[in-house]
């Protein structure tokens, strides 16, 4: 997908994502991933060990990071008592109140080539429903019990949903550290989104031989933090689709630009706001709004870096 450059003239035209077009004055786009980042990254850990609430999520957060948590509710209701301690509803609570993304993994980690389609719903509304009523968020994202998918089952999985993982990197017990560091070269110099896959940290399936490998990983990753978007599987998978959904009706002011967005996704579904890239010649100050919101806007040489709503009406940028 290409990024949308769109360049103002004294009249409007509309502009979509895959469109690129040239003219004089101002270039205007919506960043490839938030704040203009290179790449982006999410942490995802399946199956709701009790670790993940105990050592994997703190973890994350000293360095200002966010988690996806993909649990099954079947596990969870097991709790200590498991072949394998999970986290409760309580310390799943908890993390989403800290921001973390707690979100479905089917109800009982069913291998759905033995399933049928109907059974594969249920497992996925079940679980859902369970969610829902222990920590008050309905999961818009999905994972798939073993990484088992058919088209079939992504059809039914996707409804409703931002997003589904169908594209992962195991992190675990095949870590070292140029594996770790290969991935985030690659990410930063192809610009992709990279979905970590975490089970087992100290124990469990595929666990790290050691732990601390994972730990001095997120220290690199926090020390790229201006060229990595480290967001929720929902988040960058949420931007990603409003990036490429978006329009964009352009015009001229006086003392700048008036740019209104357009998106027909689902608002209820797609909240992440998007950032947007303005750039001109010796840009020294600026005021943007949208509506009657002042939105935060950094100069970075000759380009405005802020973030909006899509949703949220008329956007006017004035120079001063």
């Amino acid at each position: 997908m290409k990024t949308l450059f769109v360049f103002v003239l004294s009249s409007f035209f509309y502009a979509f994502c895959i469109c690129s077009v040239s003219a004089a004055d101002w270039k205007v786009c919506i960043a490839k991933y938030k704040q203009d980042k290179v790449c982006a990254i999410s942490y995802t850990f399946d199956d709701g060990l009790a670790e993940h609430s105990t050592v994997a999520a703190p973890e994350l957060e000293k360095r200002g990071f966010k988690g996806t948590f993909w649990v099954c509710g079947y596990y969870t209701e097991q709790g200590a008592s498991s072949k394998l301690p999970r986290m409760t509803w309580k310390e799943l609570k908890e993390m989403a109140k800290k921001g973390h993304e707690i979100s479905n993994h089917s109800w009982s980690h069913k291998n759905a080539k033995r399933l049928t389609l109907e059974q594969v719903k249920t497992e996925i509304e079940r679980n859902d429903s369970a969610i829902f009523a222990y920590i008050g968020i309905m999961p818009v994202t999905y994972c798939y019990p073993y990484n088992y998918k058919t088209d079939e089952i992504v059809e039914l999985a996707s409804k409703n949903r931002v997003g589904t993982r169908t594209k992962q990197i195991s992190i675990g017990g095949k870590s070292t550290p140029q594996r770790f560091a290969k991935w985030l070269n690659d990410l930063m110099a192809k610009g992709e989104w990279g979905v970590g896959m975490t089970h087992g940290i100290n124990y469990g399936y595929d666990a790290f031989k050691d732990s601390s490998l994972f730990w001095e990983h997120l220290d690199k990753v926090k020390s790229l933090e201006d060229k990595i978007w480290v967001g929720t599987f929902r988040e960058v998978a949420a931007y990603t689709k409003e990036r490429e959904n978006i329009q964009l009706k352009i015009s001229n002011h006086k003392d700048g630009l008036t740019i209104v967005p357009q998106m027909t996704l689902n608002k209820k579904l797609f909240t992440e706001p998007l950032t947007m890239i303005v750039e001109g010649e010796a840009i020294e100050a600026v005021s943007v709004k949208q509506g009657r919101k002042k939105l935060e806007a950094r100069i970075h040489g000759d380009k405005v870096i802020f973030d909006f709503n899509p949703y949220g009406g008329k956007i006017k940028m004035t120079l001063k």
